[in-house]
């Protein structure tokens, strides 16, 4: 198992690295866009004066690699900085809307991995059938669409027409679990949607790559179900591929929220880096960029990880 702790050690060297680079992408990013806080914030009033005053008081007039190695100090302190819109610490911000993306991501994961998997499974096993044939162009239809697209349409028949689930996702209230269950089923139905399809088409293609192996014919011979090959002979060992098709969606579900949050008004932090775009509050937009970084690095690494754990040969090798 040492060679395992190695692989780790390494890819936690590597993703630290990939950190770093993506932080001063970040930065320089964020740096490049159009518009100033300190003219945002005093508006009709702005006045050359008045908004070098802002900018000397919020050390915007500092150089950029003086800014860039301060922020990233604090960073590594695990401080972000207060925002610039209200002067709050920029972590208080971030904690709630966090705990509110990681929710919604869970919930649509919950309801798209078994899914995910249970179609791939079916999809193998009836090979060229209707069903498989169906499976695939609904899978397909559904990631050709834009995510706003999608969730417009649930909108529109679930919530507008049929009027069985809120438009707007709100956590108003100290809602219950079913509450909160209720009121983001639309946005985790959209997201279940959009990520389901990359997951049941690996699934089936891992399987169905495995079916012709010498292993499976002899479970075969033996006269056993066919699902029950496929369950317990075939899937063990199409695990890598699936584990990491589904940790990138999982990446997705947390990083690629920031749509689905918009259109339904959700309380995490893709809606607060939109609303930070657009109030100019740098801070915030960095430290939310950089958390969704750290979660696509961290799920890679627990994609490797186990999928080297899943296969005997790397874990038990000579």
């Amino acid at each position: 198992m040492s060679h395992i702790w190695s692989m780790i050690a390494k890819r936690l060297a590597l993703g630290l690295l990939t950190l770093f680079i993506v932080s001063l992408l970040i930065f320089g990013a964020t740096e490049l866009l159009p518009g100033d806080f300190a003219e945002e914030f005093l508006g009709q009033a702005a006045t050359p004066e008045t908004v070098a005053a802002i900018r000397r008081e919020l050390g915007l007039d500092l150089p950029m690699h003086t800014r860039y190695i301060e922020w990233l100090t604090g960073v590594v302190q695990g401080d972000f900085g207060n925002s610039l819109s209200n002067r709050r610490p920029v972590v208080d911000l971030i904690s709630t809307r966090l705990g509110n993306t990681l929710f919604l991501a869970l919930y649509a994961a919950a309801i798209a991995v078994p899914l995910s998997l249970m179609l791939g499974i079916l999809a193998a096993l009836f090979r060229n059938s209707f069903f498989d044939r169906f499976s695939n162009a609904s899978a397909l239809t559904s990631i050709s669409f834009p995510e706003f697209f999608v969730a417009y349409i649930l909108i529109f028949w679930l919530a507008g027409r049929g009027g069985m689930f809120p438009s707007m996702a709100s956590f108003r209230g100290d809602p219950s679990l079913g509450e909160m269950l209720y009121r983001t089923f639309l946005p985790a139905l959209t997201l279940t949607l959009v990520v389901t399809a990359h997951m049941m088409r690996m699934t089936r293609a891992a399987i169905i790559n495995l079916l012709a192996s010498p292993y499976i014919e002899m479970a075969r011979l033996k006269g056993m179900k066919p699902m029950r090959v496929i369950v317990r002979h075939a899937l063990p060992n199409a695990l890598a591929p699936i584990i990491n098709v589904i940790a990138l969606n999982l990446a997705y579900l947390i990083t690629g929220v920031v749509v689905v949050e918009v259109v339904f008004v959700f309380p995490g932090l893709g809606q607060l880096m939109v609303d930070s775009v657009a109030a100019r509050d740098m801070p915030v937009v960095q430290a939310v960029a950089l958390i969704f970084a750290a979660a696509y690095v961290l799920l890679n690494l627990t994609a490797d990880v186990l999928a080297t754990l899943s296969n005997p040969r790397l874990v038990h090798r000579r």
